[in-house]
This record gives C-alpha cells, sequence and structure tokens, in this order.
C-alpha cells in the first residue's frame, strides 16, 4: 500500500478534542483516534469542505460604540473567511441597531447574512 499522505488534525466537535490521524492509502481513506462518530464526521466535513463561524467586528459613527460585534448567521466555507473580512472592512455602521440585526446580506456571495451581537439602541 502506497501511502499518500499522513495527517494529523484535533476535533473541535467536544471538549474532549480528540486526535484524529488521516491517512489516504491508494483509494482509500483511513480516519482513526476519533472517540465518537461526531470526530470521523467533523474531519470528513473538513477534507471534503470545510466551513467556519466568523465573529468580528464592524466600524460605527458612534463616539460611544466605535465598533459594533458582529457574527455570520451560519457557517461559511472557509475558503472565503478573508473575502468577507475583506467586505466587512468597508462597512460602518450609520444607525442604532439592535442584536439580531442584519448588517450585511449575502456577504462575499456565500448566502449567509452578517448579522449585530450586541446593541447600539438610542439612549
Amino acid at each position: 500500500m502506497d501511502e499518500k499522505h499522513n495527517l494529523k488534525i484535533t476535533c473541535i466537535v467536544c471538549p474532549v478534542g480528540c486526535r484524529i490521524a488521516i491517512n489516504h492509502v491508494d483509494d482509500e481513506l483511513i480516519i482513526s483516534g476519533n472517540k465518537c462518530v461526531k470526530g470521523f464526521d467533523f474531519v470528513k466535513a473538513e477534507i471534503e469542505a470545510p466551513v467556519r463561524s466568523l465573529s468580528t467586528t464592524v466600524r460605527t459613527v458612534f463616539s460611544e460604540y466605535p465598533v459594533l460585534p458582529v457574527k455570520t448567521n451560519r457557517d461559511v466555507p472557509k475558503e472565503k473567511i478573508i473575502d468577507i473580512i475583506r467586505e466587512l472592512s468597508g462597512i460602518i455602521i450609520t444607525d442604532r441597531i439592535g442584536i439580531g440585526d442584519i448588517v450585511a446580506v449575502n456577504i462575499a456571495g456565500t448566502g449567509c447574512d452578517i448579522i449585530a451581537s450586541s446593541n447600539i439602541l438610542k439612549e
């Protein structure tokens, strides 16, 4: 059996943090070290189409709140994170908004919205 690559990845699905070995031998993918099926599913997804949630901030015009915490409303493809951050860097919040309000729709063409995770409400 000709081993093409041997990787190790730490599962982030639960607090156990299994160290999972990924071996690609011939045309077979061998996954070992996971203590549950969630780890197996996580590694398969990481190999095929890795996704992440993103929490960051956007600028505002309000001196008492110079930035607003925001997050994705669902997981996005990992390779789109830089595009999302680049697009968010051009957004400046000019209206008072609340938690869950949409800041950006279909960010970077992902179908994901960016939502406020804090309030900038009228005082």
